[in-house]
């Protein structure tokens, strides 16, 4: 399977207590290593010179082929940590949007934009023509440096999406779009018991209970996973395993994870259908 993943790659700096570093980040990021475990994988991205080359080096090397649109900058998060699941976010730098991609040949493309980088126009163009999952995130965050701040968006634009995530109470600034509008659409909560849509179908399902130092991509490896699950087995084994392979990388904070520990993981995953259809 070839997948594309397209999303700004970005500096993060990470602080906590009395320690700071600076890594690769961004939800293309973790996305694509999610999915190299699976799949060639190809990145289109936006960054600027100052982006240590050595890091896009390292991604080429477990076999993820990067495309670079030149930036005058780069994105650049600071990620300030508050415990292993709250953080707050400063926008530091944005790199330039993402405004053409080529996905011809592609079998899943994962759109994960991390500072509204990706125009609606692009998702529903994309979207007529190939298997599209989504992360709400970095449509609603507003593009502006200084402290993380939402917008809400008309989500009328990811109605063609087959797979669309979101934080639960990110969604509430997705306006003009149901569960019923999408394939598939993933609503999770950290720790806790998401919901999962399946044309408008609605099923609880609970993570794995793993103690973790930090949980970011988190969310970008459920999208990931799940998509590519999903092209591969029906829905709810895909929920599943996804779940599963998720709560291993958290607590591993690796990729190299053994398909025979992913199904074992996956087979203590609680899925069940709920009455209600409302979100």
């Amino acid at each position: 399977m070839r997948c594309l993943v397209v999303g700004h790659l970005v500096i993060d700096r990470i602080v906590r207590k009395d320690r700071e570093e600076l890594r690769m980040g961004g939800g293309a990021y973790y996305s694509a290593l999610a999915l190299s475990r699976f799949c060639d994988v190809k990145v289109i991205t936006s960054v600027g010179k100052e982006f240590p080359r050595e890091w896009l080096g390292e991604l080429e090397e477990k076999g993820i082929a990067v495309e670079v649109l030149p930036s005058a900058e780069s994105t650049s998060y600071e990620l300030r940590y508050l415990d292993g699941n709250r953080r707050k976010l400063r926008l530091l730098s944005r790199a330039k949007p993402i405004e053409r991609v080529n996905a011809e040949g592609f079998d899943l493309v994962v759109l994960n934009p991390v500072a509204d980088e990706i125009p609606p126009v692009l998702v529903s163009r994309l979207a007529e023509r190939h298997f599209v999952a989504a992360d709400v995130q970095g449509f609603i965050r507003e593009p502006v440096p200084g402290p993380l701040r939402l917008k809400s968006i008309d989500g009328s634009f990811l109605r063609g999406v087959r797979v669309l995530h979101s934080d639960i109470n990110e969604f509430e600034y997705v306006k003009g779009l149901n569960p019923s509008d999408v394939e598939v659409l993933l609503l999770s909560d950290g720790p806790n018991p998401g919901t999962a849509y399946l044309r408008g179908k609605a099923y609880s399902f609970e993570p794995l209970r793993v103690e973790v130092p930090e949980s970011t991509g988190a969310g970008d490896v459920f999208l990931a996973s799940f998509a590519y699950f999903y092209r591969e087995c029906p829905f709810i084994q895909a929920l599943k395993r996804a779940a599963a392979f998720t709560a291993l990388f958290l607590e591993r904070r690796d990729f190299e994870i053994p398909k025979g520990d992913v199904g074992r993981a996956a087979m203590r995953v609680r899925v069940s259908r709920l009455s209600s259809q409302g979100l």
